[in-house]
């Protein structure tokens, strides 16, 4: 008894100076232990008993004491004191291994008379009975040890992909990408294939298959997939995205686009942005993405990336710097110019890079951005124009430009403007105010910080170095 309530003060003393919830809970049980033990004790000395019911209490009070030891020092000797988790080498499963291994042998040698009388006929029936549930423990316990998955691990199990939510003695349970939870058997890990999209890095490759039509040249159709997926931010930089010619089938030529993140939930996303911004970079780049069937059709060729005439004249002449245009001018010019589409957050031009082309939005809307802190100088609409500094000038672009929304835009490069637009002096005079109004704009976040332009331009200047440019003589 004595023993019993030493063992009883320690257990309490111990759970008191404990953080951690899971020690606290086992010094709990074993504090139980100790208590019946105690009791047992005292009830075995101090109060008559008939034979049998005092050869029982004798029996049990070294179960009892030896249980309460072998589970309090199993909790104390395995787990953090001041940290409230269980250590990744010894989880919940394999603690209750040790403790029931322990006790088990300590009852075999209290108990071996009576265990060999049944160990035979006892041994056969509960190996039977408990022969599905013991192949889930041992192989939930060699999950455990050999640890091919741990719990917030994105894994493959049983022919689903799901995040390990947690690991039981009977089973294992996943959360798919549908929000549905699945539960193995521990006994099926043990014969199936398991795949760790976790480990040993959280670095997951992302495959996308692409079809082109045969007109086009693989390594422009390879350089204008990699333009297109380049910004977006779900996809790694290291390793580099890579682009391979998979396939020459039957309607298309098959482009297999492999790219690697660290945000394996979202692959079905990653897929679909990919897939996005290749569609608009092949529109731009006149490249087809054909359809797996014979078709004939009939209408007026175009050039590949050409906009409908009407539409571009049309919006063309709700531009202000063409205003003056006479109708054959805008006739020739709108068909000089290549429709370019964009999808929401990319990016047109970039400060620095060079150009040679102005832009007119036909339809959508652009944000305007200038470095090094990316701050917005501008929003612009249909009808409004960028670019054209770079056209005219040769000039680096001076800011950033990207799609704010889903865009259409009209093209109008160096060489286009030189024949339909030059030969007007009205057209370079409302230029030259147009670039002088917008200068004053960069000008006025350079307080910010923003990259602006040291010196800014009258109309006139900018007229005269454009003509200069373009060797155009002064009207």
């Amino acid at each position: 008894m004595v023993v019993g309530l030493a063992l009883l003060v320690l257990a309490l003393i111990a759970r008191g100076a404990n953080a951690n919830r899971h020690v606290r809970g086992r010094l709990v049980a074993s504090s139980v232990a100790f208590v019946a033990y105690a009791i047992a004790a005292a009830a075995l000395a101090n109060v008559p008993l008939s034979p049998a019911l005092a050869q029982q209490l004798g029996l049990a009070l070294p179960l009892l004491l030896a249980f309460g030891v072998i589970n309090a020092a199993v909790a104390v000797a395995l787990n953090p004191w001041r940290v409230d988790k269980l250590p990744d080498r010894f989880p919940t499963i394999v603690q209750d291994t040790i403790v029931i291994a322990l006790f088990t042998l300590t009852a075999t040698l209290v108990l071996q008379e009576r265990i060999f009388a049944t160990t035979a006929v006892g041994a056969v029936v509960i190996g039977l009975a408990l022969q599905e549930t013991l192949g889930n423990f041992f192989a939930g316990l060699a999950v455990q040890i050999e640890k091919p998955f741990r719990v917030g691990q994105w894994v493959n199990v049983a022919g689903k992909d799901g995040m390990v939510t947690e690991v039981t003695w009977r089973a294992t349970k996943i959360r798919t990408k549908l929000g549905n939870f699945v539960i193995v058997p521990n006994s099926a890990l043990a014969r199936d294939t398991i795949t760790n999209y976790s480990e040993p890095t959280d670095e997951t490759r992302v495959e996308v298959d692409i079809g082109v039509s045969y007109d086009a040249a693989p390594n422009h159709v390879k350089e204008a997939i990699l333009g297109a997926i380049k910004d977006e931010p779900l996809i790694l930089r290291t390793p580099p995205p890579e682009v391979l010619l998979w396939d020459f089938a039957a309607f298309s030529v098959a482009y297999r686009v492999r790219v690697w993140t660290r945000e394996f939930a979202l692959d079905d996303i990653i897929r679909d942005r990919v897939r996005s911004a290749v569609y608009y970079a092949f529109r731009r780049a006149g490249i087809v993405i054909p359809f797996p069937i014979m078709t004939n059709l009939f209408k007026e060729d175009m050039a590949p990336g050409a906009p409908d005439p009407a539409i571009a004249e049309m919006t063309l002449r709700a531009v202000s710097i063409f205003s003056s245009l006479s109708e054959e001018q805008s006739t020739a010019l709108a068909r000089a110019t290549h429709l370019r589409l964009y999808a929401t957050r990319e990016t047109v031009v970039r400060q620095g890079d060079a150009g040679s082309s102005m832009f007119i939005i036909a339809h959508g809307g652009v944000r305007v951005t200038i470095a090094p802190a990316g701050a917005e100088v501008a929003r612009l609409g249909p009808g409004d124009f960028f670019g054209e500094m770079s056209l005219l000038t040769g000039e680096p672009r001076s800011a950033t430009v990207t799609a704010s929304r889903d865009l259409e835009l009209l093209e109008i490069t160096h060489e286009a403007f030189r024949h339909f637009v030059l030969g007007n002096p009205a057209v370079l005079e409302q230029i030259g105010v147009a670039v002088a109004a917008r200068a004053a704009k960069l000008r006025e976040h350079h307080a910010a910080g923003a990259a602006t332009p040291e010196h800014v331009d009258t109309p006139q200047t900018f007229l005269a170095r454009v003509r200069r440019f373009l060797h155009v003589a002064t009207h």
